[in-house]
């Protein structure tokens, strides 16, 4: 049977060339782990070099045998790292035979030491960031792609609806965090979600409820979350579930290394008045926006529309955290990362394109009583978008359905 990975990573490479060639760029050297398993369908530790014009090289220095089995482009070990630049110069002469090649890495993830390293060993080279070219490429998902995220939402479905009979008053976040995931793992999730950005760490899902989740952190989110040490602070702690505030559960999955992302709003009881308010504008900001989701709409727009509807409710103080800790942004593309492009956020005034995944987030945070909001992803279509999310929406009170 065919490897489906061959004709994704062929096609991947080409759109990547394509960039260098309107960028002038003669060769990319693709070096994070989730790149590399994105163009060469490994992740083994090496580096994988791609011509412009000609097929790609993945130099792999641990385990050779192992990326040889898995990946789809032509895999050889990387010997002596000092000699890299030589031995690339001999394996693309049409690239480095070039008066003067550029050679673009992923700055954004790369270490300095890194590029120094790389800098040093191709000096027949200019070394340029090349790392926008990369996230445009992974911007656009392919049907492959979009069914793995499918089957992700579906183990959240699964995992969120078991998780709804388990809970009771008086429940550690904890046990529910970790019931959350024994259903998610049980069902193919891979164990872990990635982030590309610097010093930002994802957990299965930030789950909580009253001041607990309501305490920000440094995770660049609108919900923080005790979490159970400084070592780890964000989502759940030892804080037990009460009867009549929001439990917020904010969850993810990974399936093939493809991740969805939803929030629901849950409660013991019923919710305050003034909060259940709150998560029904958190609703409405996510029809509005609904109905503008189509090829064309500018990401930007998306956003500011989405922080006046906040104000005309006098909710803006609380709309997407509180105080200095608010975040900027309404969703984020999604994909082998939780922060992929695009992002709805002021500045970013691309237009949405039929194959973008986004997660789309309004929420309000009450300082010292909760969380409430609602989380979808998306699909962007020729014709407008597919809702990948299955999970029922509304506030889900556990009494009525316990």
């Amino acid at each position: 049977m065919e490897n489906p990975m061959e004709y994704e990573c062929s096609k991947r490479i080409q759109q990547l060339q394509l960039a260098m060639q309107n960028e002038e760029i003669s060769g990319f050297l693709i070096t994070q782990n989730v790149d590399l398993y994105y163009f060469a369908a490994s992740m083994q530790t090496g580096y994988l070099f791609v011509p412009v014009i000609g097929d790609p090289i993945y130099y792999v220095r641990r385990s050779v045998p192992r990326a040889i089995e898995e990946a789809v482009v032509q895999t050889v070990p990387l010997g002596s790292f000092r000699k890299f630049g030589e031995r690339l110069k001999l394996d693309f002469p049409q690239v480095f035979n070039l008066s003067n090649p550029i050679v673009a890495m992923e700055y954004d993830v790369a270490p300095a030491q890194l590029v120094n390293r790389i800098t040093g060993i191709i000096q027949q080279a200019t070394i340029t960031d090349g790392s926008t070219l990369v996230r445009e490429v992974r911007m656009i998902k392919s049907q492959y792609e979009i069914l793995a995220i499918k089957e992700a939402a579906r183990v959240v479905n699964f995992a969120l609806n078991n998780a709804i009979g388990y809970i009771y008053e008086g429940m550690p976040e904890y046990e529910l965090i970790a019931r959350i995931e024994f259903d998610l793992r049980m069902n193919g999730h891979i164990g872990m979600m990635r982030m590309r950005a610097y010093n930002q760490e994802i957990i299965t899902g930030a789950v909580g409820a009253g001041e607990s989740i309501a305490t920000p952190t440094y995770f660049d989110g609108p919900a923080g979350g005790i979490g159970l040490t400084p070592a780890s602070p964000q989502g759940a702690g030892r804080r037990l579930l009460r009867r009549d505030e929001p439990i917020f559960v904010d969850i993810g999955c990974c399936i093939d290394g493809y991740v969805i992302d939803q929030t629901r709003t849950l409660v013991i009881g019923d919710v305050p008045q003034d909060m259940a308010a709150a998560y029904e504008v958190a609703e409405q900001i996510m029809r509005s926006t609904e109905e503008q989701l189509r090829p064309g709409t500018i990401c930007e727009e998306l956003y500011t529309s989405a922080l006046e509807k906040a104000k005309s409710a006098g909710l803006s103080a609380f709309y997407m955290g509180y105080g200095s800790d608010q975040v900027s942004f309404l969703g984020h593309g999604i994909g082998l990362e939780i922060d992929e492009l695009p992002v709805l956020a002021k500045g970013f005034t691309i237009p949405l394109v039929a194959g973008m995944v986004i997660a789309i987030e309004p929420k309000f945070t009450f300082p010292g009583r909760g969380v409430v909001g609602i989380e979808n992803t998306y699909v962007i279509t020729e014709e407008g978008y597919e809702k990948l999310t299955i999970s029922p929406e509304g506030i889900i009170r556990i009494s009525e359905l316990s």
